[in-house]
């Protein structure tokens, strides 16, 4: 905990679980699709909030593998939202020198959005305000199942004694191998689970659970979540 007077303590990477947009479009009497498009309000505010506090990495739960599983209509109307942002809002990226990314199977997502992803990726790689990360096609269990493939791979070429894996080794096999673990998760919507994210990463992250659906959560909520964070005493299993 932050002595008295002292400046309030940022966390470098902020996760978040964006849950609730089906929820607010049911309460709205709106399509679940329009729920989407609400909560991308919620995406500006907050990486424009991140910006402003100084936090180094948000990475935002977009898509999960599961999600490939909802209704085709809906899934084609994420996907399409998803390529309009990205082309839309790439002149702001440069301009608030934000470096996007992606974690997940990139390569499960349809071609004319994977190209819109690669393309942004590209141009901006340099950028070092703000690494932007979007979890798509993402599932931890699957990105530790396939971290574990690669490494058997390598144990049975020779290349890896199976006696020197250690920690280490298994998370630079991870697609989040380059990227510091989260300090802080923020869940939206109130729901007390983790669903299938980052559950290698957030070992020790401190969790903020808030009952406000996604479209609703905006700079004043992510203001709260890190004071929630700057009040917490993270001892990392230590006394």
């Amino acid at each position: 905990m932050g002595k008295p007077g002292a400046a309030p303590v940022v966390p470098r990477h902020v996760a978040i679980i964006m849950d609730g947009n089906g929820r607010w479009a049911q309460q709205h009497h709106l399509p679940r699709l329009s729920g989407h498009e609400a909560g991308r309000k919620s995406v500006k505010q907050v990486v424009q909030a991140a910006i402003d506090h100084g936090v180094k990495y948000l990475t935002l739960y977009a898509f999960s593998v599961e999600n490939w599983q909802r209704p085709r209509e809906e899934v084609q109307g994420l996907m399409g939202l998803l390529r309009g942002v990205i082309r839309e809002e790439l002149s702001e990226m440069g301009k608030e020198g934000i470096r996007l990314r992606t974690i997940g199977r990139r390569q499960d997502l349809p071609e004319a959005v994977r190209e819109e992803l690669e393309a942004a990726i590209e141009k901006t790689k340099h950028h070092t305000r703000l690494d932007l990360i979007l979890a798509l096609s993402y599932g931890s269990r699957v990105e530790i199942t396939e971290a574990v493939q690669s490494i058997a791979r390598e144990v049975k070429a020779g290349a890896l004694d199976p006696e020197k894996i250690k920690e280490e080794t298994v998370a630079s096999h991870l697609y989040t191998k380059d990227i510091p673990d989260p300090d802080l998760l923020i869940r939206t919507s109130g729901e007390m689970r983790v669903s299938n994210f980052l559950l290698w990463q957030i070992s020790y992250a401190e969790i903020h659970v808030t009952p406000v659906l996604w479209p609703d959560f905006g700079k004043k909520e992510f203001a709260d979540a890190l004071a929630d964070y700057a009040r917490r005493e993270r001892r990392f299993g230590g006394i």
